[in-house]
């Protein structure tokens, strides 16, 4: 079936910056963070590719059906959830193989039970709230929930980690170097009185990029890994590819005379008689209104103007005064390059007063997914 929209992800590049970030990490390993669809990329296709190519060593998730989802469709790497799982989701989780986050003495308590019953041993992670406060266990208590761990029969402490919230900006570099200190010493502590412990974890993408990685013997990047730096002060040097290009398709087209409004609240009101293209993309898409008379579309390499305000299933541009030779049918690029003209992730987050991690994340499950190269050869979702 012809498409309308669809969103292209090559995971051949995926793959390109996971080796990039293997450069950066030495020899520790790679998880690589699958969670919110892959940052909307695709989550079974990504995960696939990476285990096929071995470009990670292990995938981090948020929630039970994002790892059940990674199971049901073969994929044997570890997986990590990143959050905290509560007592009515151990089942599952414990049935999909993961290894869990534990910050307090509750979720050890509920995971022991929940294991024991089940007849398992349940790899833990200790998470360590070094600042983010968000979740995890203060510094001076991770001894003693790491003992809690080790001398439980149905647990097995397989990683120390924390979380870095200002690793990507220059104004939090001595910030995060007091969390990564605070955090080594409490993961060396940890180890000299419990033993010897396997992972241990705390560089983002933006401290893979911009940071000693001191200790540690694996990295968690997302955002670099789908083609878009983390921050600020993330290394330029360090080149990411672009993975994912989005487009649709001109389905109008009307001259609009001067005076005349276009769209919702009439907001936009031509200067000049001119031609206005009706594109299939709306923020029923997760095309965000915020580029409402802001954001601009590709065709054919020309850049276009979002006039008036983004619709739900549908976008106008400025095709300009002459007559177009934009036609009915023609694709129309939303995000990526046409001929010699590009918009990226970080132009589109830019005009949204956002991050580039929200832009993909927001493109919605009625867009379908195309992926090339890798394993999958084209495969659509």
């Amino acid at each position: 079936m012809a498409r309308t929209c669809e969103l292209t992800v090559d995971l051949d590049a995926i793959n390109r910056n996971l080796a990039l970030v293997a450069h950066l990490a030495g020899d520790r390993a790679v998880l690589v963070a699958v969670k919110a669809n892959a940052y909307g990329h695709g989550l079974v296709e990504v995960a696939r590719s990476v285990e096929a190519a071995g470009a990670a060593q292990w995938l981090g998730v948020t929630t039970v059906p994002e790892a059940a989802a990674l199971r049901a469709a073969g994929i044997s790497l570890p997986i990590l959830k990143f959050s905290i799982t509560l007592a009515d989701q151990l089942a599952d989780a414990l049935a999909a193989g993961v290894a869990f986050t534990v910050g307090d003495t509750d979720a050890i308590t509920q995971l022991s039970e929940a294991a024991a019953a089940r007849g398992v041993v349940a790899e833990v992670h200790l998470k360590i709230d070094t600042g983010m406060r968000r979740i995890g266990a203060e510094p001076e208590d991770a001894l003693r929930l790491a003992r809690l761990i080790v001398h439980d029969p149905h647990l097995r402490l397989g990683g120390i980690y924390t979380h870095l919230p200002v690793s990507d900006v220059g104004s939090g570099a001595e910030f995060t170097r007091q969390q990564l200190a605070a955090f080594e010493a409490s993961a060396l502590d940890v180890q000299a009185h419990v033993g010897h412990v396997p992972w241990i974890h705390a560089a983002n993408s933006g401290a893979v990029m911009s940071h000693d990685l001191g200790a540690t013997t694996m990295v968690r990047p997302g955002i670099m890994v789908y083609g878009s730096y983390s921050g600020p002060v993330s290394s330029r040097s360090a080149a990411l590819e672009p993975v994912a290009r989005w487009s649709s398709r001109l389905v109008f087209v009307k001259q609009v005379r001067a005076g005349e409004s276009v769209g919702y609240g009439r907001t936009w009101t031509a200067t000049q008689d001119t031609w206005v293209g009706t594109v299939a993309v709306g923020y029923g898409d997760g095309y965000s209104r915020l580029l409402s008379n802001c954001g601009r579309m590709l065709i054919d390499g020309q850049s276009h103007p979002i006039v008036g305000r983004v619709c739900m299933d549908q976008t106008m541009i400025d095709l300009g005064p002459a007559t177009p030779t934009a036609r009915v049918g023609d694709e129309v690029v939303l995000m990526g390059r046409s001929r010699g003209e590009e918009i990226t992730v970080q132009e589109i987050a830019d005009l949204m007063g956002t991050i580039t991690y929200e832009v993909t994340c927001l493109i919605t499950a009625r867009v379908p997914r195309r992926h090339i190269g890798g394993v999958s050869r084209a495969s659509t979702n």
